[in-house]
């Protein structure tokens, strides 16, 4: 079973909460750190290894943000990417959570969907 990535969320930076062996997979709060990519590089080079180590029969990949600016989301956008490259043989759900009445977060998801091609779940809360 692959390690965990545990990244405590900041003022800036989002709760990376990845633990296979809870089949828990979150990036939830703001994001809008000085340099995403650099931010996001261990997320993206944890996901690209738990792909080729033997993950789960099912991963559900959740994103509760309630912000996110510009370099976030195409960080966010390259990490979805990647999930549905993965999706093609493996079996993998997505899952964008927003709070209720948050019209720019469900736009967001709606976005990347779209922009993607991709089926995820837009889950109002």
């Amino acid at each position: 079973m692959m390690e965990p990535l545990i990244i405590k969320k900041t003022e800036e930076t989002p709760a990376i909460i990845f633990l296979p062996a809870k089949k828990t997979f979150q990036i939830v709060a703001t994001s809008w750190p000085e340099n995403a990519k650099e931010f996001y590089e261990p997320v993206y080079s944890w996901i690209q290894k738990y792909f080729s180590n033997s993950p789960l029969k099912k991963s559900v990949f959740q994103f509760r943000l309630t912000y996110m600016n510009t370099s976030s989301s195409k960080q966010i956008a390259r990490i979805v990417a990647s999930l549905k490259e993965f999706a093609k043989k493996y079996d993998i759900e997505i899952q964008w959570i927003y709070e209720k009445g948050d019209i720019d977060m469900m736009m967001e998801g709606q976005r990347f969907a779209q922009i993607l091609d991709l089926d995820i779940k837009l889950i109002e809360k």
